[in-house]
């Protein structure tokens, strides 16, 4: 659907829109260097206080948005450049009557990234205004606006690091004063903007202005600019915690050695105090002529934002800014550790407020002055935070301490990975990730009632398919589209990971079930049945899924839980057929195709008829990950949790013979091997889904919660023993805990798709009390339970429409109190009324 130019205001999201009359606007010129900004300025005169003042803005690259010296907002999200998001824009508030001025400082990254796959320079605007009396005047992009090549940020500047486009440096000397506020008069180096050969209701990547680094562009036929499809990111100002140390650097070399190239030996730490309280949360530092001066500050947790800081300073002191993740006291105060993650400002005479352009994740954060004539006063240090505007209100409590840490650190690690893309670590890909990634949607579905950004991962995701039919896994991001080459002429051990694009499948599924949602899977349906496809295309002559061999794509499963590359076919080959069978089956039956349904059903079983016929032991009554090979490696078998849960979950051990395998995941030994925090819930679902909540509880408690990030973040780590000071992730992707406890301790699951049935099946083991909300689009689910003597007694509160049924254990005493009626469905399976409280009281093992 297309939405015309007088519905700016109103489209639904991701809805194809026509922002014409106004035009891709940029700096006249015949190319445009990397990591260059141009500034944009439009004078607007109203009358009075308008009624409304809404409209759209986006860029390409990135977008920072003023009205009359304030800032509004940042963007557009990560999108595929074949379909830009537009964002929504809201001035009511901000135009005053008489002039104004809104402004636009735009990036072109130039590079690609982890958040931008690639384009060409743009900026576009639409604005309606209505006024109190009546009338109407639309502000867009057009010829009447001025633009302004900002040499404050040196054009062509070099790339950060491999997946970070942006090094900013920023000299405020050259950044004209005051110019996005009323007042400012442009001078001769203020131009009338080239208008781009683009249409308006297209990317300008669709145009024909040449992007000379890529020599690239996009098909206009297959190009939309489209309606942005999640809430804009809540942005919320996070002063720093306390200055946590300072000291001074001496420089045996120009500092832009060590900062460029990290030449050894270019300066000497002391650690003796030089950042001094100065009342009203300053503090005055005082550099000597050939030393800089450090001050190193500490936030309360880990966060995603803008950092910023205020520094009146003698004109030409140079700031360079450095963030985070974590900070040892037992290791050296400099924190230019993680992935160059450092940003230079030069300051003018007096007061100068700097903020980075582009978000970090970190911690701590630390600035280093040089080159100052006298001292500085620094103030106002802090982080913009960025998080995603939840719709419901995460509710989840546990009475005991070490546990509710570790959910809240889950949810402040969900806070931080899941904002516009669902990413597996915002201090160094920030791009999107299935597999090991987007298990964060069960937690974003039912514990903060939010089904658009789930929306938004499942079509941005699809739209990386390549003409192969495999996935590019982290899409939309550059870093695939770049591997590709490299795969081809051995350059990486990283493709395209086929191991990704079969948990797509099951996202998809999964979300089907959990939101009843049935038009996107139709949508996503032939993209996923192409890729089932080319997957099963690629059997061998033993009839399973290699993994190795493919050519650009790579199977990767995980890297802990395996010693050899082989070692994962089992694995890979077991996850493809519970995917085929459990999701893209179900999934063919519900847009109708029959066909495919027996086709992908048959092949699922011959899958799994191979696997078990090279990887079970009857001996052992389990799989072996190395069972072909046990001899050639010295007679050593290798278990992995993978396998080893992903049959207990697909119900493929034969015979149903799973006691061994829970065995083995419950007490693991030395040879099997143990996935990374991010795929351990695998493990702990098998074990929960078998009845072993004890080793459950026992790896939350402890393994889990006394992770050092969780005590020193409120994180969850991308390793079990993160390193400070390293470019270890101390906040990555590992929610599992936030949805173990709904899915697995509170027991609470989808019966039928949108909860239009309930399951709940709950396994508090011994937890003195757990009250929590599951958000489904029925209503919400309360529950809450308390221990009783060796037992729990639970409440549960159904929302209207919504069947009930309750699981307990096999042969359990247990007595149900009503407020309702409750009927036995025998089997130890009570049916629960809808839109009542039902209490339970459930002895305890």
């Amino acid at each position: 659907m297309s939405v015309a130019q007088e519905g700016w205001p109103v489209p639904e999201p991701g809805a194809a829109v026509d922002l014409t009359p106004a035009r891709w606007i940029w700096m006249p010129s015949e190319r445009t260097l990397a990591s260059s900004f141009v500034l944009f300025r439009r004078e607007v005169e109203v009358a009075g206080a308008p009624a409304s003042a809404r409209g759209w803005v986006s860029a390409d690259s990135r977008y920072r948005l003023w009205v009359n010296g304030r800032r509004v907002q940042w963007g557009p999200a990560p999108c595929d450049p074949r379909l830009l998001e537009v964002d929504p824009v809201d001035l009511t508030s901000d135009l005053k009557p008489g002039l104004n001025v809104v402004a636009a400082e735009v990036l072109f990254y130039g590079h690609g990234e982890g958040t931008w796959c690639g384009g060409k320079p743009g900026f576009v605007f639409a604005l309606r205004i209505e006024e109190a009396d009546g009338a109407v005047q639309q502000v867009v992009s057009d010829e009447r606006w001025k633009v302004f090549l900002d040499r404050a940020h040196p054009p062509g500047q070099y790339k950060r690091w491999y997946l970070r486009a942006l090094q900013e440096e920023f000299d405020s000397r050259l950044r004209p004063e005051g110019w996005a506020e009323p007042g400012f008069v442009p001078d001769e180096r203020w131009l009338q903007p080239l208008v781009l050969p683009a249409s308006a209701n297209r990317p300008a990547a669709a145009g024909s202005y040449r992007e000379y680094l890529s020599d690239g562009g996009i098909d206009p036929a297959g190009a939309l600019l489209v309606t942005r499809e999640v809430p804009l990111v809540r942005e919320t100002a996070r002063p720093v915690l306390r200055l946590a140390q300072s000291g001074r650097i001496r420089w045996k070399r120009d500092p832009r050695d060590w900062f460029e190239f990290r030449v050894p030996g270019s300066f000497e730490l002391e650690a003796r105090a030089a950042a001094f309280p100065s009342g009203d949360g300053a503090w005055t530092l005082e550099p000597n002529p050939d030393e800089g001066v450090w001050a190193l500050f500490e936030l309360a947790e880990q966060m995603v934002g803008f950092p910023f800081f205020t520094i009146e300073a003698p004109a030409g002191t140079v700031v360079e800014l450095m963030v985070q993740e974590s900070h040892s006291e037992d290791n050296p105060p400099w924190l230019d550790t993680h992935f160059y993650s450092w940003s230079r400002f030069v300051c003018r005479e007096g007061v100068n407020r700097f903020e980075t352009f582009d978000y970090e994740s970190l911690r701590f954060l630390q600035i280093h002055v040089r080159e100052a004539t006298g001292p500085v006063l620094v103030r106002d240090v802090g982080v913009r935070r960025r998080s995603y505007d939840w719709p419901r209100p995460p509710h989840f409590q546990c009475d005991e301490p070490p546990l509710q840490r570790l959910f809240e650190a889950a949810f402040n690690t969900l806070t931080n990975a899941a904002q516009e893309t669902i990413v597996d670590g915002m201090g160094r890909e920030r791009q999107q990730y299935s597999g090991d990634g987007s298990h964060m949607l069960h937690a974003t579905r039912l514990v903060c009632g939010d089904w658009d950004l789930a929306r938004r991962f499942q079509r941005t995701f699809a739209l990386g398919q390549t003409t192969e039919g495999y996935f590019l896994d982290c899409w939309p991001a550059w870093d695939r589209l770049n591997r590709i080459a490299q795969r081809e002429v051995g350059a990486t051990r990283w493709g395209p990971l086929l191991d990704h694009g079969v948990s797509f499948i099951h996202d998809v599924w999964r979300h089907h079930e959990e939101t009843g949602d049935e038009y996107l899977a139709q949508d996503l349906y032939p993209q996923l049945a192409r890729f089932a496809r080319y997957l099963l295309d690629h059997r061998g002559s033993d009839k399973l899924l290699p993994v190795e061999g493919w050519g650009v794509p790579a199977v990767w499963i995980d890297h802990d839980a395996f010693q050899q590359q082989r070692h994962k076919q089992c694995a890979f080959n077991l996850f493809a057929a519970g995917v085929l069978r459990y999701a893209l089956v179900p999934l063919a039956e519900l847009v109708g195709e029959t066909r495919d349904a027996a086709n992908f059903g048959a092949s699922a079983d011959a899958l799994l008829t191979a696997t078990v016929q090279r990887f079970w032991s009857t001996r052992r009554g389990l799989f072996v990950a190395n069972l072909p090979w046990f001899t050639e490696e010295g007679r050593e078998a290798r278990l992995d949790d993978r396998s080893l849960a992903t049959a207990l979950l697909f119900g493929q051990c034969p015979r149903g013979q799973t006691e061994n395998a829970v065995a083995a995941l419950a007490e693991p030994s030395a040879e099997l091997g143990l996935s990374y925090p991010a795929n351990a819930h695998w493990r702990l679902q098998a074990l929960a889904h078998h009845g072993r909540i004890d080793v459950v509880l026992r790896e939350l408690r402890y393994r889990w919660a006394v992770l050092p990030s969780v005590a020193q973040n409120n994180t969850i780590a991308e390793t079990w023993e993160p390193r400070p000071d390293t470019t270890d992730e101390w906040s990555h992707a590992a929610v599992s805990p936030l949805f173990l406890l709904v899915m697995d301790i509170a027991g609470i699951r989808p019966g039928e798709p949108g909860f239009r049935k309930v399951i709940v099946r709950p396994q508090l083991g011994d937890l003195p009390a757990v009250e929590l909300t599951v958000q489904t689009g029925l209503g919400p689910i309360g529950f809450q339970s308390q221990s009783e003597g060796e037992g729990h007694r639970v409440w549960l509160t159904l929302p209207a429409d919504c069947e009930g049924e309750l699981r307990l254990p096999s042969g359990a005493p247990t007595e149900l109190k009503r407020l309702g009626v409750i009927r036995s469905l025998g089997l130890s399976r009570y049916a629960l009324p809808s839109g009542e409280t039902v209490i339970v009281d459930i002895p305890g093992a």
